[in-house]
């Protein structure tokens, strides 16, 4: 044998007699295994393969592979450094007679396949988009030769034309699939008819109007399923349509179609109807929306809207967001800053205990400014574990954690145009701090996954009952971040320093509550009245609120049972180990000295009763108080177990 192709011996009509037998029958993968084996054969080289091209990863994956007498199966590579490269870049025959592996030094395949010499083609779309190549190698060298060439080029423009028909084969069968997706999807039911008014097909939404599935329904006549007169109606209707030459070639069906499912309950349709001709047969189109399922939609709606109005007068009527009670002097020093700040988009940080109303502050405030008509947006910053904070901050896409199945809003989203209250802001982590100064500088985030940043327009309104320039101090909290947030601070006072305004919510409170439960109670008495008004009040409007609903359900006779629901002051007995000398005989105590008493009294108790709270053997029934009193004072009081 010849060291050398010897492509001058190729008999051309030899060989292209073996291109079509060897092709003629076959499509897709076959075809391109036929294609190689016979490419191989009628010029005698070591091997052949056609491959496509995925430009995004700059590869040449094969579809076809001939070498050694064998076919090799799922063979890709880089083009980077092969011989195949200047065939994909420059769109050109690239012919290389000898010494390939020397000139191509970086193709790792080149010298396992004992590569001597290449031939490739580049197999261009009709618009010059490369598709794909073919090529040969052989471990002889290839002088150049106008007729193996020739026979070349014929097998990569049938490579070329069998790819070009994938492809197109493809891309019908994506837009099938397509419309196909489209016309099931769509929630009124498409029905088409042929020229005798048989169903020949229908999507899922008709399935469901007419209570029956396809398979039964298609080659039905469709006129069975309506009323006579919708039927008859149909019918001109459709004359009317054959009749139209030129112009839009639908009609809407005036007074709908009144039909029946298989259930035989009839139901009025709104409908239209549309005309396109395939070959010489006419072919219809009718559109039905169940005008029943739309009413019922519509009725629903109206009722939860009246409903979700209802609630909304309900959660006003019981926790009296619409008003805050009193009129004492620190409170109308409050009102005084509400007004002034307003009518602004100021950044406001509300200071106070707990209990003293400070989230009811804020929705005064956004009631009164110019940004009423859309939403307050309210995140407890203490509710939220840290894990998870950011996301409900500034949403996620799908698939960002573990968990999340869907893109999901955040709460400053939401929020946008109108206020977001950031309760307990005290308690937001350190590193989300920093993305709500960037919120508040520039008004802009990312959601967690999300390299798109969202420009939003929220004014922030922030709560806290820490001393947050002393969390500063201690370096857990960004001083940028605080003196951004303290634009306009608001101290809400604690009850014990609004003096009569305790009269006048309890009276609300103890009205509300008798109301609630169907019970008639008598106004506050002067004892009871003395008696609140001394109480401490820890845990400020809350626990006022709680001691008077408790007052209310244990009243006897109509008199509220203050006993019972208020908890007792601590005598002066007590040991106590404080500030206070314990051997001095004190007969008056400032608030903050009973105060201090309550608490070392109640850490006795629990320390008494190993911490347990409830029970007949708890803490609660050794000082004679209910235990969600208690509860509520180990709360106030910042009780904590020790370690």
């Amino acid at each position: 044998m010849s060291d050398k192709s010897d492509l001058k011996t190729i008999d051309e009509n030899a060989s292209l007699r073996m291109i079509l037998e060897g092709t003629a029958t076959e499509t897709g993968e076959a075809f391109f295994k036929a294609l190689v084996e016979n490419l191989s054969k009628a010029l005698n080289m070591k091997g052949a393969w056609v491959t496509e091209y995925l430009e995004e990863e700059g590869l040449l994956r094969s579809i076809a592979f001939w070498l050694d007498g064998a076919l090799v199966k799922e063979y890709e590579y880089k083009i980077a450094g092969t011989p195949c490269e200047p065939v994909i870049e420059e769109k050109r025959l690239v012919h290389v007679p000898e010494n390939v592996v020397a000139l191509f030094p970086d193709d790792p395949d080149l010298e396992p396949y004992e590569a001597v010499s290449y031939a490739g083609v580049p197999l261009l779309d009709v618009d010059g988009t490369i598709l794909g190549h073919l090529a040969v190698l052989d471990s002889k060298p290839m002088p150049e030769e106008p007729r193996g060439m020739t026979i070349f080029r014929i097998f990569a423009s049938r490579a070329c034309a069998e790819l070009r028909r994938i492809k197109a084969e493809s891309e019908v069968h994506q837009r099938e699939e397509k419309l196909g997706r489209l016309i099931d999807s769509a929630m009124d039911a498409i029905i088409e008819l042929n020229c005798d008014s048989d169903i020949t097909m229908m999507n899922s939404a008709a399935e469901k109007v007419f209570k029956e599935s396809a398979d039964k329904l298609i080659g039905a006549n469709f006129l069975e399923l309506l009323s006579k007169e919708s039927a008859y109606k149909l019918t001109l209707i459709i004359d009317e349509l054959i009749e139209i030459k030129e112009g839009d070639k639908y009609l809407w069906i005036p007074g709908g179609l009144s039909a029946r499912g298989s259930d035989g309950n009839q139901f009025q349709a709104e409908a239209t109807i549309s005309r396109y001709v395939l070959g010489k047969e006419n072919f219809f189109t009718i559109i039905l929306r169940n005008v029943n399922d739309r009413l019922l939609a519509e009725n629903k709606i109206k009722s939860l809207s009246s409903e979700t109005e209802y609630l909304k007068e309900e959660i006003k009527s019981l926790l009296n967001f619409d008003e805050i009670i009193g009129d004492s002097k620190a409170l109308q020093k409050v009102f005084g800053e509400i007004n002034q700040v307003s009518g602004t988009d100021a950044t406001i940080l509300i200071s106070g205990e707990t209990g003293t109303g400070k989230e009811l502050i804020a929705r005064a405030i956004h009631a009164e400014s110019g940004r009423r008509n859309n939403p307050l947006i309210k995140v407890n910053c203490a509710a939220i574990p840290a894990a998870l904070i950011e996301s409900e901050f500034f949403g996620h896409l799908k698939g960002a954690y573990t968990g999340a199945t869907s893109d999901r809003e955040g709460r400053f989203a939401l929020a946008d145009r109108g206020t977001i209250f950031l309760d307990e802001i005290g308690e937001l982590p350190l590193d989300l701090q920093s993305k709500l100064l960037r919120v508040l500088q520039e008004g802009e985030f990312e959601p967690v996954g999300s390299s798109q940043t969202i420009k939003v327009n929220v004014r922030v309104i922030c709560a806290t009952n820490r001393d947050l320039l002393k969390t500063v101090e201690e370096g857990k909290f960004r001083q940028d971040l605080f003196y951004r947030l303290n634009v306009f601070p608001i101290e809400v006072p604690p009850l014990r320093e609004r003096g009569d305004d305790v009269i006048k919510l309890a009276s609300v409170f103890s009205e509300k509550s008798a109301r609630k439960m169907g019970i008639d109670v008598s106004p506050l008495s002067d004892e009871d009245m003395m008696r609140l008004k001394s109480y401490e009040w820890l845990g400020n409007i809350r626990e006022l609120q709680n001691v008077i609903e408790r007052a209310v359900i244990t009243s006897s006779n109509g008199e509220l049972n203050l006993d019972s629901a208020l908890p007792a002051v601590p005598g002066v007995e007590v040991s106590f180990s404080g500030n206070i000398d314990d051997s001095e005989s004190i007969q008056v105590r400032t608030s903050r000295e009973i105060q201090e008493i309550e608490r070392r009294n109640i850490i006795l108790a629990l320390e008494k009763t190993n911490w347990r709270v409830s029970g007949e053997k708890g803490a609660a029934a050794l000082l004679g108080m209910p235990s969600t009193t208690l509860s509520s004072r180990i709360k106030a009081l910042g009780i904590k177990r020790p370690a």
